[in-house]
C-alpha cells in the first residue's frame, strides 16, 4: 500500500472515534416539493413518527442547504456533521467551501446506524451484560453473557448454566459499541490547502417533508354574490431534523423525476401568489417553466411538526356567481363508431348540482396564480353570526385571468328528470332520430336559473331539431340550455337530435 492509502486508513480509524464538528450559526434554506394530490389530507400525515423508515410515507421531499463555518485543518482531515435529516438520499449530498474553493472532498458517507435497544442487543451477543429482574417485590440484577436476544433474552451465567428471560426490566451495557451513533451523521474526508475557519455549504435531498394548499371562502349572498378568499399552506416536517430561522421556497409545476423501481411523478406545488404581497408574504417569479415562491421572512420548521403559513392576504369582496347545473348525461359520452341501442341513455333522472364560479382577475380582487389545493366554502348565518360549512372541492393549478368553478353539492329544492319520448332509426339511409323531454321543478320561493347540459352520444354527426328553448354548442358532442324557472313551477325542455353516419 502507498503512503496515501496508509494515511486514509489511519484517518478512517481516527474519524470513527472523533466527535462531530460543531458549527457556528447555521443559515438553513429549504425548497419543499410535494406529490400530494389536491384535496383532503389523511390525518396519518399529522401524527409524529419514530424511526428512520417510519417517515417514508410522507408524499414529498425537500432540498436542504446549510451554510456554516467550520475549523478545517490543512491536508486530509475528517469532518462529521450530525444535525442533519434522517431521510437523506446519500447520492444527492454535496459539500463546498465558499471561502476556499481548493478544499476538495476525497470521500463522503452517511451514517444512520442509530442507537436503540434492539441494535445494542444485536451488537452485544457474546458479550457480558447486566439485566434487572423483578421477582415479586424484589428487584435483582443478573449478569451473564448474552447468547440470544430473540424472543426474550438468553444468558449464560458465570457457573455455566443458561437462563432464558421473557420478562425483564432495565439492561445495562458496559459501553457504546463502535459504529453506533446517536444521530444521523454526514462524514467527509476533506483535503484542504490551509488551516483555519472556512465558510461551507452542505446540500442534500431528504424525504419526510411535504406541503399542501388550503383555501377558505366566506360566501355572502345578502347583496348579490360576493366572497372573501383566505389561502393557507400546511407544511409537514417528519425528516428527522428541525430547521430554525430557515429560508423557505417552493416551486409550482409538474417536474419529471427519473424512474425508480416504483416510478412516481412528483408534482410540485407552490405556496403562494404574487410579488406584491409584502415583506412578510411570499414573492413569486418565473423559474424555468415553473413558478418559484420565496417566503420574505424566515420561519422555524421543527421535526415532527405541522405548520400553517398564510399564502397571501385575504382577498375581500370577490364577485362570484352561483350556478345550478342539471347534467344527467355526463356519464355517457361518444367513444367512436355509433350506437343504435334504443335503451342506451333513454332515461336520466339526476340531481341538480350547485357550483360557485369566480374569475381569477385583478379587476375582481385577485389576478394571481392559484396553486392546486383544497377549497372550502362557508357561509355566515345572520341569526347568530356563525360560519356554517356548505361545501368543498379541489382546485387545480389556476393561472391568473382564468375561471374557477367549485362544485358545492346538490340542490335541495330544485329537481330534474329526463326521458326519451321518441326513437326512430333508418339503418339503410344511416339516420337516427331521438326525442327527449327534460322536466325541471323549482320548489324555492325565488326565481331560479338552471343550466342544462346534454351529451350527444350516438355518433359524431348530429343536428338539433324542434328544440323548445334556445341552446348553444359547448363542444363537439354537448349542447347547453339555460332556463329560468319561476317559484314553485315546472319548466319542460324538449328537443330532437338527428344523427347520421
Amino acid at each position: 500500500m502507498n503512503h496515501l492509502t496508509h494515511r486514509l486508513m489511519a484517518l478512517a480509524v481516527a474519524s470513527a472515534c472523533s466527535v462531530a464538528a460543531v458549527a457556528a450559526d447555521s443559515d438553513d434554506s429549504l425548497t419543499i416539493y410535494s406529490s400530494l394530490q389536491p384535496g383532503a389530507v389523511s390525518p396519518e400525515l399529522y401524527r409524529p413518527v419514530v424511526g428512520r423508515n417510519a417517515h417514508g410515507h410522507v408524499p414529498g421531499y425537500a432540498i436542504v442547504r446549510h451554510d456554516r463555518s467550520y475549523d478545517i485543518e490543512r491536508g486530509l482531515n475528517p469532518l462529521r456533521v450530525s444535525d442533519v435529516a434522517a431521510l437523506i438520499d446519500p447520492t444527492t449530498v454535496t459539500f463546498a467551501s465558499l471561502t476556499e474553493p481548493r478544499t476538495a472532498v476525497a470521500e463522503q458517507s452517511f451514517k444512520f446506524d442509530l442507537v436503540s435497544q434492539a441494535r445494542l442487543l444485536q451488537r452485544f451477543v457474546g458479550e457480558r451484560i447486566v439485566v434487572e429482574q423483578v421477582l415479586g417485590d424484589e428487584l435483582r440484577e443478573v449478569a451473564g453473557t448474552l447468547l440470544s436476544a430473540t424472543d426474550g433474552l438468553t444468558l449464560q451465567m458465570d457457573d455455566g448454566s443458561v437462563q432464558a428471560m421473557r420478562a425483564y426490566g432495565n439492561i445495562r451495557f458496559p459501553d457504546l459499541p463502535g459504529g453506533l451513533i446517536t444521530r444521523p451523521t454526514l462524514e467527509w474526508l476533506l483535503d484542504s490547502p490551509r488551516s483555519g475557519e472556512q465558510d461551507t455549504r452542505i446540500a442534500y435531498e431528504t424525504k419526510g417533508m411535504t406541503w399542501w394548499a388550503d383555501y377558505n371562502i366566506t360566501l355572502d349572498e345578502t347583496d348579490g354574490c360576493h366572497m372573501d378568499l383566505s389561502p393557507w399552506v400546511s407544511v409537514i416536517n417528519q425528516s428527522g431534523a428541525g430547521y430554525a430561522n430557515a429560508r423557505l421556497k417552493l416551486i409550482a409545476g409538474d417536474v419529471n423525476r427519473a424512474e425508480m423501481p416504483q416510478p412516481q411523478r412528483q408534482v410540485m406545488r407552490s405556496m403562494v401568489m404574487e410579488d406584491s404581497v409584502g415583506a412578510q408574504g411570499f414573492q413569486e417569479k418565473a423559474f424555468f417553466e415553473y413558478h418559484l415562491y420565496t417566503l420574505q421572512r424566515r420561519t422555524d420548521l421543527p421535526d415532527n411538526s405541522t405548520k400553517q403559513i398564510q399564502l397571501f392576504p385575504t382577498a375581500r369582496g370577490v364577485s362570484c356567481s352561483k350556478e345550478l347545473v342539471f347534467a344527467p348525461t355526463m356519464q355517457w359520452g361518444y367513444h367512436g363508431g355509433y350506437s343504435l341501442d334504443q335503451n342506451y341513455g333513454a332515461f336520466g333522472d339526476g340531481q341538480v348540482d350547485v357550483y360557485l364560479r369566480f374569475q381569477n382577475e385583478e379587476d375582481n380582487g385577485l389576478g394571481v396564480p392559484l396553486p392546486a389545493g383544497r377549497i372550502r366554502v362557508n357561509q355566515l348565518d345572520p341569526a347568530d353570526d356563525s360560519l356554517e360549512f356548505i361545501g368543498e372541492d379541489t382546485l387545480d393549478h389556476t393561472p391568473r385571468n382564468e375561471t374557477v368553478l367549485i362544485e358545492m353539492g346538490e340542490a335541495f329544492d330544485v329537481v330534474g328528470e329526463r326521458k326519451q319520448t321518441d326513437f326512430k332509426v333508418d339503418t339503410r339511409g344511416h339516420h337516427l332520430w331521438e326525442t327527449f323531454e327534460l322536466k325541471l321543478r323549482n320548489q324555492k320561493e325565488d326565481d331560479t336559473r338552471v343550466i342544462v347540459l346534454e351529451n350527444l352520444y350516438r355518433t359524431a354527426n348530429w343536428d338539433i331539431e324542434n328544440a323548445s328553448h334556445d341552446w348553444s354548442k359547448e363542444n363537439s358532442n354537448r349542447i347547453r340550455f339555460e332556463v329560468d324557472i319561476p317559484p314553485e313551477e315546472e319548466v319542460v325542455i324538449t328537443y330532437r337530435v338527428h344523427y347520421t353516419w
